[in-house]
């Protein structure tokens, strides 16, 4: 079964960075896609961004576009998602997923990493 583990997270500035990692194990990964979801006490949890795993093709959420990005490394099993310019609003617990296939729901889920960006 596919197991996610997110880190990565931590405390920042406001205008600061963070790079939040994913290590997948236990599927056949070519057939991934890999998104980040977060959700802010309170609020229900959002799409943040997604990445193909074959292709590379990526979508945004468009509170994160020109400011997050999203990667993978094939040989680490990993995806990346580089955030520059936080904001307090940014402040979520931050999910990794999968989707397999053509599913249209992510079904895997890891158990967050917390990023908190103060002002």
């Amino acid at each position: 079964q596919v197991q996610l583990v997110e880190s990565g997270g931590g405390l920042v500035q406001a205008g600061g960075s963070l790079r939040l990692s994913c290590a997948a194990s236990g599927g056949t990964f070519s057939s991934y896609r890999m998104g980040w979801f977060r959700q802010a006490p309170g609020k229900e949890r959002e799409f943040v961004a997604s990445i193909s795993w074959s292709d590379e093709s990526t979508y945004y959420a468009d509170h994160g576009k020109g400011r997050f990005t999203i990667s993978r490394d094939n040989a680490k099993n990993t995806v990346y998602l580089q955030m520059n310019s936080l904001k307090p609003e940014d402040t979520a617990v931050y999910y990794c997923a999968v989707r397999i296939g053509n599913a249209n729901e992510y079904k895997y889920w890891g158990q967050g990493t917390q990023v908190t960006v103060s002002s």
